[in-house]
């Protein structure tokens, strides 16, 4: 009958239509390939047409991407972390070896370009080319987010001289993460990160910090925390508050905290392991304390050193102080 045959009709057109694979949105088929276990970019050398043909087989916009990555948990990334890691064209990374392992943990195949503080200025007129020809790059340190106490800053600084778009795929920092399990205050803060390696600088720069009424943040290498307690100490005093967190993330993540007289005693005989991030409370003292005469003369050195004259220095100063200014004015010769 005529309603029979219809009705086959209808419903081997309704088959033909479920048997047709549907192509996901652009903005969705990357994000499809994270989750597939084969990688969905093809080989370097089957890659042959333009940059801009390229870009838009990994459906990523060109552009640096500052991609941020676990600072010891692996399961400490996020999804955007992954597309992006999966559909650059090159991934900039601090150390190739320690990387590989966690793209080999996620299945990512993204060749790996090793950019550290020693081939940085090397590698960035490269890199800047590859960008403006159109590709897509990430960055990664060896833990944590790019340019925060890692290679990164400069570079992004280039990019976004030269007008090429920067984005940031923000994730783990072991700054943030120490500050919000830390129990000091957390509305406001300075991250100081690394202190300079030469003593008078890291004395000067642990006084400017003493004097602070916010939390102070402070990277420390594992070999450095002797020294660093002796030194803060001495700037901010025993008694001021402190938290000395370590292995954030890790198997064997742990919190100290007392003060920074008691952190002298616990850590005298014992050598930590891993990194370490140390916390210091804000000065409670609304009065202003005196500088000291080392810290006046690095304050009058870096003036001088952008172009002050010495007659033009202004240095807020209170009467009590004036005296030992002005004789650190004659007796040093700041031209040196």
């Amino acid at each position: 009958p005529p309603q029979m045959a219809s009705l086959l009709r209808l419903q081997a057109l309704f088959s033909l239509k479920l048997a047709t694979p549907r192509r996901l949105p652009s903005h969705l088929r990357c994000a499809a390939a994270v989750a597939s276990p084969l990688p969905r970019r093809l080989p370097a050398a089957a890659s042959n047409g333009s940059p801009e043909q390229r870009a838009s087989e990994t459906d990523l916009e060109s552009g640096l991407y500052l991609v941020a990555t676990p600072i010891g948990n692996l399961e400490d990334i996020t999804l955007r972390a992954l597309r992006v890691l999966k559909c650059a064209h090159v991934i900039l990374s601090e150390d190739t070896r320690h990387s590989g392992k966690l793209l080999q943990h996620y299945n990512i195949k993204t060749p790996l370009l090793s950019f550290h503080k020693f081939n940085e200025r090397e590698r960035e007129p490269i890199i800047l080319k590859r960008l403006h020809e159109g590709e897509a790059i990430a960055v990664i340190s060896d833990a944590g987010t790019p340019g925060i106490s890692d290679p990164g800053m400069e570079l992004a600084r280039l990019c976004a001289t030269e007008k090429i778009p920067v984005i940031p795929i923000p994730g783990p920092s072991a700054a943030i993460a120490a500050l919000s399990a830390s129990g000091l205050p957390t509305e406001e803060f300075t991250f100081v990160g690394f202190l300079p390696k030469h003593g008078r600088s890291r004395k000067a720069r642990l006084e400017v910090s003493a004097r602070e009424a916010v939390t102070q943040i402070f990277y420390v290498p594992p070999h450095g925390i002797h020294q660093f307690l002796l030194d803060a100490a001495s700037s901010f005093g025993d008694s001021r508050s402190c938290v000395i967190a370590r292995e954030i993330t890790k198997l064997h993540e742990e919190f100290w905290r007392g003060t920074l007289g008691e952190a002298n005693e616990a850590f005298a005989t014992w050598q930590p392991k891993g990194e370490i991030t140390i916390l210091i409370d804000g000065n409670s003292i609304s009065i202003d304390e005196t500088p000291s005469d080392d810290f006046l003369e690095q304050e009058l050195r870096e003036l001088m050193a952008k172009g002050h004259a010495l007659s033009t220095v202004h240095i807020p100063l209170n009467s009590l102080i004036l005296p030992p200014f002005l004789n650190i004015c004659l007796s040093r010769d700041f031209n040196k």
